[in-house]
């Protein structure tokens, strides 16, 4: 026992040391150039007379199928009106917010010179949680109504898997998975562990990109969920190489263990007890095992095959 907890504390300090040396990377010199507009401030104070112009600062978001009489209904709206008076007492100082940005897009351009900063404009989309976030090249539309709070009522019907991340912290992460998303296409490998890993690259960069951010506020999980998957590790890669998991082209899969859930669906009795999307969290553990043996640049791990990188990686589940 007392060698356990020796050893626990070495590696305590040994991963608070590696942590310190990715966010101690001085990037504080490197030149970023962008604009924050509160389209959310704007267009539900706006009035007949003001409209016009607010069409001209704001083309993008005023479609022609998009009449005046329709812009006016929504900023009268009682219910909007109330969403909007709620971002404002969130969101009404964005210094913190726009700080966080400034240093994810730093770090971007670090690892990628050519990068140039979006533009962002922050928006009311009435709690639309699949577009939480749009990134368009020159681009980044934030719907601050989204970040409300885990506890916020306007969230009383979400589920708690997908309320637990409408949260301000949550909010940088949201925004460089938009990035990361843009710079790791989709894969056309139907192999499950490809799939795994291809998920795991996307975790693995933000890393690079939010070296501050804590690895349970990535992935999204609470910190119990996060035990648990650390806990049984070893049990989970297990039960993958048992049922012959790995090199399986079932699509149904993707939704046991890949995508937004409340847990993962392992269907054993005590299946409610796991966080949702574990093979994404188990793909992040294998890339990172794969990072600490293989010396490589960014370029040269975006290019790298998935089975590849998992012939590579040396991984070991943790018991």
């Amino acid at each position: 026992m007392r060698f356990t907890k020796a050893f626990l504390m070495i590696l305590c300090v040994f991963f608070s040391c590696n942590t310190q040396k990715k966010s101690t990377l001085d990037v504080s010199k490197i030149p970023i150039y962008f604009e924050i507009k509160r389209f959310d401030l704007d267009f539900y104070t706006a009035t007949k007379e003001s409209l016009p112009r607010l069409k001209t600062t704001y083309p993008y978001l005023f479609p022609e199928s998009f009449s005046d009489s329709i812009s006016l209904a929504k900023i009268a709206d009682t219910q909007e009106q109330e969403l909007f008076k709620e971002i404002q007492k969130n969101y009404q100082d964005f210094s913190d917010v726009e700080k966080q940005l400034t240093s994810f897009f730093k770090y971007v351009k670090y690892y990628n010179p050519t990068f140039k900063a979006p533009n962002v404009v922050t928006i009311q989309s009435n709690i639309d949680y699949e577009s939480r976030v749009i990134y368009a090249d020159s681009l980044l539309l934030i719907s601050l109504d989204v970040f409300l709070g885990k506890n916020h009522p306007f969230y009383a019907d979400f589920p708690n898997y997908i309320k637990y991340n409408n949260t301000k912290e949550h909010l940088i992460v949201a925004v460089a998975e938009a990035f990361i998303n843009q710079q790791i296409l989709p894969t056309n490998n139907r192999i499950f562990i490809a799939k795994m890993v291809h998920e795991g690259k996307k975790m693995a960069l933000l890393d690079w990109y939010l070296p501050s951010i804590s690895e349970v506020e990535k992935m999204g999980y609470s910190k119990e969920k996060w035990q648990w998957a650390v806990e049984n590790e070893a049990q989970i890669w297990a039960y993958f190489m048992e049922n012959k998991l790995l090199f399986s082209t079932e699509t149904n899969l993707n939704k046991r263990f890949l995508e937004e859930a409340p847990f993962s669906k392992f269907y054993m009795e005590q299946d409610n007890l796991s966080p949702g999307k574990i093979g994404v969290w188990l793909g992040w553990q294998i890339v990172q095992s794969y990072l600490k043996h293989n010396d490589v640049s960014l370029e040269e791990f975006l290019k790298i095959d998935a089975t590849e990188l998992f012939n590579q990686s040396k991984y070991k589940p943790k018991k």
